[in-house]
């Protein structure tokens, strides 16, 4: 028996986590900013309600902005309070709703799922910075795909890190996938053209392959993703069918100019926003969104590979002011 000749497991939502409705998820997830949010917002109104005045105005704008969530987002929902209550009393809550309404129309976005391809296997390749929490983010991947039911094999291709890919080979291993790895310091192309061939030989659902971990201003390091971008085409025309900038939510604003070079290296096709829960500046899902014409398809909740979340504006909004509307 070949190693995917074995029948697939039922799709499931698994003893514990749902495959669709994160908002347990993400409120645990981003327990860190809405404690935040909650604790400022409820400083704001500890002598009751507030005139909405110049005063009132900046100090909500500024705890806006500990969230990291971007002057432009801060000065839409400054705005928009300004605009409605001007020289007027708000409640709490009032504001609070205001908040919620302008964060939802910033952060939404159209559905956003893996586009996997006609034939053969969907090819994902996973590019990001060293330590935003790649080599994580494709066992949570590998976990969600394989309790769909899907078949997975990984390519090690980061091939100048022997922890990278001792890493990832536990994984594969726990999770019941199989790794393609190349020699130490070897070719990463070299790497992602033996996972992909490999992956069609076994007739695999998805071949997810890892990369080196790099800075958007190494040139030789982002041409080499153009390089196994091109391998890899040349086995599946129109592969890789998706393209995963991982980024640290830890990281805030910097996120923004990691995200503007890789997009265009690695032709991205989508965000995976990893390390959300150890951070309570989960607000910089809304610049990114706003900077770039990448959808937010992930986001990683925890260490475990169960804690992935699809992205889901509603319930990521909706998490961030759990302290207040639970309280």
């Amino acid at each position: 028996m070949g190693f995917f000749d074995r029948k697939k497991p039922a799709a499931t939502s698994g003893s514990d986590k749902p495959q669709k409705g994160f908002l347990g998820l993400f409120k645990r997830g981003l327990e860190k900013t809405g404690q935040l949010l909650y604790t400022d917002v409820r400083d704001l109104f500890k002598e009751g309600d507030r005139v909405v005045d110049d005063a009132f105005l900046n100090e909500l704008f500024a705890i806006l902005i500990k969230t990291d969530m971007g002057t432009g987002p801060a000065t839409n929902i400054r705005d928009e309070l300004k605009s409605e209550y001007r020289s007027r009393k708000i409640e709490m809550a009032a504001a609070l709703q205001i908040v919620k309404d302008q964060l939802l129309a910033l952060m939404r976005q159209p559905d956003a799922p893996i586009q996997h391809a006609e034939n053969g296997p969907t090819v994902i390749l996973v590019v990001g910075v060293n330590g935003s929490g790649k080599t994580t983010s494709i066992a949570k991947l590998t976990q969600m795909f394989i309790r769909e039911g899907n078949s997975v094999v990984l390519g090690a291709a980061d091939t100048f890190r022997a922890a990278a890919v001792q890493q990832l080979t536990i994984w594969a291993e726990r999770l019941g996938a199989e790794i393609v790895k190349g020699e130490p310091a070897s070719d990463p192309a070299s790497v992602a053209h033996r996972a992909v061939a490999r992956a069609i030989e076994l007739q695999a659902d998805v071949c997810i392959i890892d990369t080196a971990g790099r800075l958007q201003t190494q040139t030789s390091l982002m041409q080499e993703l153009g390089k196994i971008r091109r391998v890899i085409s040349k086995q599946i025309p129109d592969a890789p069918h998706e393209a995963m900038l991982v980024l640290d939510a830890t990281a805030g604003q910097n996120g923004i100019s990691q995200a503007r070079g890789f997009s265009e290296a690695a032709s991205c096709t989508g965000i995976v926003l990893a390390k959300i829960d150890g951070t309570a500046k989960g607000g910089v899902v809304i610049p990114i969104r706003q900077e770039f014409d990448l959808p937010v398809k992930f986001v990683g909740v925890g260490e475990q590979a169960d804690d992935l979340a699809v992205f889901n504006a509603d319930e990521f909004v909706e998490a961030m002011f759990a302290e207040y509307f639970t309280k």
